[in-house]
């Protein structure tokens, strides 16, 4: 594969963006960090005109693909009429009754531009809204960098503490230790240990924030009644149950994961799909909640919230996901289906040991797990090195996936986008 034009333009960015880049996850990339510059449906081309079947899809907000048709076509109806007004616009009204229609717990919602922005603050509004300060959080699960949310994401194993109690781990440096204080790690997957917590700090807790799959860390699915039994403790102790869906928001199901589990959180937040690749999030929750907001006893503020060029695409991208009883939507299950099924089986014909977990549309390939996966901790027991070298070697064969084993799926990907990838993964499980 050929990187000449990717390289020079690295090597120019390099001298005036920090590391060549503008996303620290963007720098695990080998040979080095590839420039593209045309995206679509489910094919990418780099710079250097490699095109890639992608499982990528800028890191998940792609669920339509690259340059959905409905969505740009809204998006340019309105720059046509305005882009930002300091004020409402009709759009913004649309795109939070279409969220309320779809999401179990939406009764009310607020926008903002990053999955980051929404998780601070959804937190924020718990905090509030109770009186109480402490929040737990569980190890191994992402839910954006600001310095409130940042900790414990991949703790090392041997500074991470007791597996009952974790100690509290920054994941950057700058970030600042008394932030920690009111955070309750604990590990996933384990219901007794989060009622231990609350026995621990009565009346103290705010809320329990979660993803309800761990995708940012293998595709870690929640046990039968892990879920259910959060929703029973919040409500028992009168803290919030907030779910970070920023991926499996409208991915999962059309009505995110909540509605795949009929479990219904009093809070949730969501980002990358909601809008086909535009820059939007929100925070929807039940209204005894969210109204707080609005009496302005809890601020929540944003100069680009809820501009109408974002709110178009939002629309639009909702619609397509949710007409014809979610079709689009069933298409990407259906296709990551496959993928799953046919990873799994070209492995164990070669004699691999693949473990592939979560849904269909975004799902985790690892390699010679050594135990059974329920959190962060057992997960550690993948052979990273091996991924390693199956990720490059798809990626030389024009199959595009993420360093760390996370493949999406668009509602774009064709049966024969399928088929030809499953030709990649033969040739590169001769490299595990």
């Amino acid at each position: 594969m050929k990187v000449d034009r990717s390289r020079a333009l690295y090597e120019r960015a390099c001298k005036t963006c920090p590391g060549g880049i503008h996303s620290n996850v963007r720098k695990n990339w080998q040979p080095l960090p590839l420039f593209y510059e045309r995206g679509q449906g489910s094919h990418v081309w780099d710079v250097d005109g490699n095109e890639h079947i992608d499982y990528v899809l800028a890191r998940g907000p792609l669920l339509l693909g690259h340059s959905p048709k409905p969505v740009l076509d809204a998006v340019r109806k309105q720059l046509d009429v305005g882009l930002m007004y300091a004020g409402q616009s009709p759009i913004e009204v649309d795109a939070a009754e279409k969220v309320v229609e779809l999401v179990p717990c939406a009764e009310m919602v607020r926008f903002s531009n990053s999955g980051s922005e929404a998780v601070h603050g959804a937190l924020r509004l718990a905090r509030g809204v109770t009186g109480r300060m402490k929040v737990v959080r569980f190890e191994g699960q992402y839910h954006g960098w600001f310095d409130s949310a940042f900790w414990n994401y991949a703790p090392p194993l041997d500074k991470a503490g007791p597996r009952d109690d974790p100690t509290p781990i920054p994941v950057s440096r700058g970030q600042v230790a008394t932030d920690s204080e009111n955070l309750v790690i604990r590990p996933w997957n384990d219901l007794s240990l989060v009622e231990q917590a609350f026995q621990r700090y009565p009346g103290q807790i705010a809320a329990v924030k979660t993803e309800p799959i761990m995708c940012n860390m293998g595709g870690i699915l929640p046990k039968p009644g892990f879920l259910e039994g959060l929703r029973e403790l919040c409500t028992k102790h009168g803290a919030l149950l907030i779910f970070d869906e920023v991926i499996t928001g409208f991915r999962v199901s059309i009505g995110g994961a909540q509605q795949h589990f009929g479990v219904t959180p009093d809070l949730a937040t969501f980002a990358k799909a909601m809008a086909g690749g535009f820059p939007v999030s929100a925070i929807a929750g039940k209204a005894e909640y969210m109204n707080a907001f609005g009496e302005l006893t809890i601020t929540h503020a944003g100069t680009y919230n809820s501009n109408a060029p974002c709110m178009a695409a939002t629309v639009a991208a909702l619609t397509a996901l949710s007409e014809n009883d979610a079709a689009l939507l069933r298409h990407a299950h259906a296709m990551g289906k496959q993928l799953m099924d046919g990873i799994a089986k070209l492995a164990k014909d070669a004699g691999k040991q693949a473990h592939v977990r979560g849904v269909p549309p975004a799902f985790h390939v690892s390699f010679n797990e050594t135990e059974e996966v329920v959190d962060y901790r057992t997960f550690q027991s993948r052979d990273k090195d091996a991924y390693a070298r199956f990720w490059a070697a798809l990626q030389e064969n024009g199959v595009r996936t993420i360093p760390d084993g996370l493949w999406f799926v668009s509602t774009a990907h064709t049966q024969q986008d399928v088929d030809k990838t499953l030709e990649a993964v033969a040739k590169a499980l001769k490299e595990v």
